[in-house]
């Protein structure tokens, strides 16, 4: 069985590695587009500061990891897929054959439409190489510009600020995480990045990037013109399915895939950052471009190919943040749902917040800035679906009894059990 992997990511590597466990005997291709071992994106903010170096940030730390394995990794980019025929062209001119294919292809940085972007001095930070440059420019007293507060901007957000620059962050939308937090958190962040020296403008946006007696200009649209050494660009990202086109498998957001993984071709199985898999909570289709999500996916979508049969229950979307020492956490559906009860705790003065939703008597999302005890438990109510009976009531006049109404009615569900 010839088994290839286009992404050599957290998904394609623990799918490579899954792929050999299950079938010993099988032929395993990972195809990656970067020169680089296979790395995680998440460790380049440890590399910023300078807590690990370039091998740090890769996956696995034995140099014959992958040989040891026998997973062959051929370091191109896919240029098409033809199902049918079963074969892969790269953009070398290069055809791979297969019987199954997995797309790990993860995505890529939004370029949103700016004047200027492309100058000499703007980054993206999505790669090992985005990384040398920024480190190589970005140093102690410079001027640097982050554009996006979101999930990746602010985990670079807190890297940049150790690095010891002047630091301005501008995010379009009226609170930081937005996708993550709700207003009150947003701006909790927000306040806890303005006590601690970083400049945070919200609601506001870049109109254009020109160059200025060497260094940049950034120009707002309130009218304000900012000079920066270093502007990083972090304002989102999108699935890398173009070299998809005309293959006739079926992508809307990402790879559309059924509960096994599998795409529209029964031989062509997709994880990860491309992936539209089922959200647990909801039950759709969606992208979840986080890195536990991507682990179960490869997981699961190599399992799969080999034969074994396996479902994909759905992700919870699960975030947690270290934004310059407070942590924030977000699950499920953290926004609330149509018909639904919720519980909400603010001390803003010591940066504490927490935020419960229901559906009747389950916990369905929840919301945690400031408060990391119970962390654990927010998500495993949320996963377990666990009905919370009387102890909702007890939740909604106090949200941070999350632990007692945990023990609680698992409690109950054991003597309700042992009387039957």
């Amino acid at each position: 069985m010839q088994h290839v992997i286009i992404g050599a990511g957290p998904a394609g590597v623990i799918a490579a590695e899954t792929l050999r466990k299950t079938d010993p005997s099988c032929s395993i291709k990972l195809i990656g587009d970067e020169t680089e071992p296979p790395y995680s994106r998440m460790a380049l903010p440890y590399y910023l500061i300078d807590d690990i170096d370039e091998a740090g940030t890769y996956l696995r730390k034995s140099d014959t990891h992958y040989e040891d394995l026998d997973i062959e990794i051929i370091r191109d980019r896919a240029a098409s897929v033809d199902p049918d025929a079963h074969t892969l062209e790269l953009e070398s001119g290069a055809t791979v054959n297969f019987d199954k294919l997995l797309i790990a292809t993860g995505s890529h940085p939004i370029r949103p439409p700016i004047p200027g972007l492309d100058s000499p001095g703007v980054h993206s930070c999505w790669t090992l190489e985005d990384g040398r440059n920024i480190a190589q420019n970005a140093s102690k007293g410079s001027d640097v510009i982050l554009m996006g507060a979101g999930f990746i901007g602010c985990i670079i957000l807190e890297a940049l600020a150790e690095r010891g620059v002047n630091l301005t962050v501008i995010e379009m939308e009226d609170r930081m995480v937005p996708r993550m937090m709700n207003q009150t958190a947003g701006n909790l962040i927000k306040q806890w990045c303005l006590d601690k020296g970083v400049s945070v403008l919200t609601s506001t946006r870049v109109e254009a990037i020109e160059q200025d007696a060497g260094r940049l200009s950034v120009k707002l649209d309130n009218g304000e013109q900012l000079g920066a050494d270093v502007v990083i660009s972090a304002t989102g990202v999108r699935a890398n399915t173009g070299f998809l086109e005309g293959s006739g498998i079926e992508t809307d957001f990402g790879v559309l895939v059924n509960d096994r993984l599998q795409s529209s071709h029964p031989d062509v199985y997709a994880a990860g950052d491309v992936c539209q898999g089922r959200d647990f909570s909801t039950g759709e289709f969606s992208v979840q471009a986080i890195q536990p999500t991507a682990a179960d996916h490869g997981r699961i979508a190599a399992m799969n190919m080999c034969g074994r049969d396996t479902r994909h229950q759905g992700s919870v979307n699960m975030n947690v943040l270290d934004t310059m020492g407070l942590v924030s956490t977000s699950y499920g559906l953290w926004m609330g749902v149509e018909g639904g009860e919720s519980a909400e705790l603010v001390d803003a003065e010591g940066y504490r917040y927490i935020s419960l939703q229901f559906q009747d008597d389950v916990l369905v999302g929840a919301q945690a800035l400031g408060l990391t005890n119970h962390v654990g438990v927010l998500r495993g109510l949320i996963q377990t679906k666990l009905k919370l009976g009387k102890w909702k009531d007890h939740l909604l006049h106090d949200p941070t009894r999350i632990m007692e109404a945990y023990l609680g009615a698992t409690q109950s569900i054991g003597h309700n059990a042992a009387l039957l």
